[in-house]
């Protein structure tokens, strides 16, 4: 077993330098990196924030005009007969957001690019509300009804966008499932892991990874995901909005009581945090490449804003206008990134471990267990590290299992454009859910695939590159229908109103409370 695990480790040696190329580009070439101040930004990074920037001051900075209208939109009680409730949309979409990587990508960036790397995770996340808030219009413009739920999302709206050529929204839907099977096997690996963390917690001993334990939980945890996503849409909404709003609140008060433990050192973590994103040796030094590229490749993996990832949550709603589902989606990234991730950079940077005389051996550890000495320094004794460490892992563990939940289910998704019916839907389940297994064997057999894990980074920035012309290309239909939507007129929104004839729910909508 362990030899096959090594061959398939071995095989994909080439993912994790193929990935950083990408992201560096064009960064890893000397005449581009000596360009002063300029050379420190990458492709990727001028594609996501400049797009931010830009759609932010098209949009009149809607992330902060309506951020009240948005909560209100979140906290209306609504009755739907198709699809889903934007507040159940809004769960999903958290479902995926609100993942491991909100605690291993935030250590991560720290203990790479310092505590500088968070401030530029905030404002890669305020100019993403607005790359959210265009994906999220532009989802609900083009979705389509299926039976009882809406079907759409980037194959979708990339199809209509393109010249509604087939092989368009076949090749849109194949790149996110290939991105989705690359991410399950993480995400399988973490809910099995944590699982076994708290475990060990609990009893206050160690479990073999190849221990009958190990392999009963990894088959209830399968068990148990077929169980809810062989019942569609509607039924994995049932179960993220039970956890979504659990996890996120539990993770919260407990980050919230070490902060309260440790408020002495609150000023220390805002001078850190913008000494680290400004200080003049890391505007014209190597150390400003890393630190705003650790910024926003972390943001991204957390936040999702640009990959066109999320949009299918976004098109399943029964939204009474396109731009209210946008406003929806651009609060999911502030939940994610200003609020979940702030909190993690919290615990890292006021624990100090980035930093100091056991610098080296912190980084030396693995992703979870950096976040997890964090806590042990900041709090005192036995007992009270052992319930903190114990119910982050909980969080830890609920925030992988959303993340499974969400993939299978936008992949299901993504094959509506391919093929509408059950066949299509069960293989793309089943191939998924064997995905998800895989990595809960990589687990049971003590491995981790490093070189399948940097998949991740390399499906985020592949689908950044093909998800974000594709907004511009659509942009000015978002602009017409934020027009119409600021107008307040009472005239309900058509194809007419974006210059268009082929939104055919929103015409037929229309036509039917005439």
């Amino acid at each position: 077993m362990e030899a096959v695990f090594e061959g398939i480790n071995s095989v994909f040696g080439f993912i994790e330098p193929l990935s950083d190329f990408l992201w560096d580009f064009p960064t890893n070439f000397a005449w581009y990196a000596n360009i002063p101040v300029l050379g420190s930004f990458s492709f990727a990074i001028i594609l996501l924030l400049g797009s931010g920037i830009f759609f932010s001051f098209k949009l009149g900075f809607m992330q902060v005009t309506h951020f009240k209208k948005a909560i209100k939109i979140l906290i209306e009680k609504r009755s739907v007969e198709t699809g889903i409730s934007p507040l159940a949309a809004f769960f999903l979409s958290s479902a995926m957001r609100v993942g491991p990587g909100n605690i291993i990508g935030v250590t991560g960036a720290i203990a790479v690019g310092g505590p500088g790397a968070l401030f530029w995770m905030w404002v890669s996340a305020f100019f993403g509300m607005a790359v959210a808030y265009m994906e999220g219009v532009l989802a609900q413009i083009f979705k389509e009804k299926k039976e009882e739920e809406f079907v759409g999302g980037l194959p979708f709206y990339g199809r209509r966008l393109l010249g509604n050529k087939v092989w368009v929204g076949i090749f849109l839907s194949v790149l996110y499932i290939l991105y989705a099977l690359c991410c399950l096997p993480a995400q399988g690996f973490n809910v099995v892991s944590s699982v076994g963390r708290m475990a060990e917690i609990v009893t206050n001993t160690t479990i073999l990874t190849d221990s009958l334990f190990y392999y009963l939980v990894g088959a209830g945890i399968i068990l148990l995901t077929a169980a809810i996503a062989f019942g569609g849409i509607r039924k994995v909404t049932k179960w993220t909005d039970k956890m979504v709003p659990v996890m996120a609140v539990l993770y919260i008060v407990v980050v919230l009581v070490l902060v309260v433990m440790n408020v002495k050192t609150i000023p220390y973590f805002f001078r850190a945090v913008f000494a680290g994103a400004f200080k003049p040796d890391a505007f014209f030094g190597g150390v400003f490449g890393t630190v705003l590229a650790q910024g926003v490749k972390r943001g991204l993996m957390s936040n999702e804003a640009g990959q066109g990832t999320i949009t299918m949550s976004a098109a399943a709603a029964d939204a009474k206008h396109p731009c209210e589902q946008g406003m929806i989606a651009s609060m999911g990234v502030f939940l994610d990134t200003m609020v979940i991730c702030t909190l993690t950079g919290f615990v890292v940077v006021m624990a100090h471990c980035w930093s100091g005389a056991g610098a080296e051996s912190w980084a030396a550890l693995d992703k979870l267990p950096k976040f997890t000495e964090s806590i042990a320094v900041l709090t005192p004794g036995t007992a009270m590290n052992a319930v903190m460490t114990f119910l982050v892992t909980l969080c830890f563990c609920l925030f992988a299992f959303t993340c499974l939940l969400g993939m299978i289910s936008f992949s299901e998704i993504a094959a509506n454009r391919i093929r509408k019916d059950k066949i299509c839907m069960n293989t793309v389940r089943c191939i998924a859910l064997f995905v998800a297994a895989f990595g809960i064997l990589c687990n049971i057999a003590g491995l981790e695939l490093g070189n399948l894990w940097a998949f991740s980074d390399l499906g985020n920035i592949l689908i950044v590159y093909f998800n974000v012309p594709i907004v511009y290309v659509g942009a000015k239909y978002v602009f017409r229908a934020t027009r119409h939507y600021k107008k307040h007129d009472g005239t309900p929104f058509t194809s007419k109103v974006i210059g268009r004839d082929d939104c055919e729910f929103w015409d037929k909508k229309a036509e039917a409370e005439e």
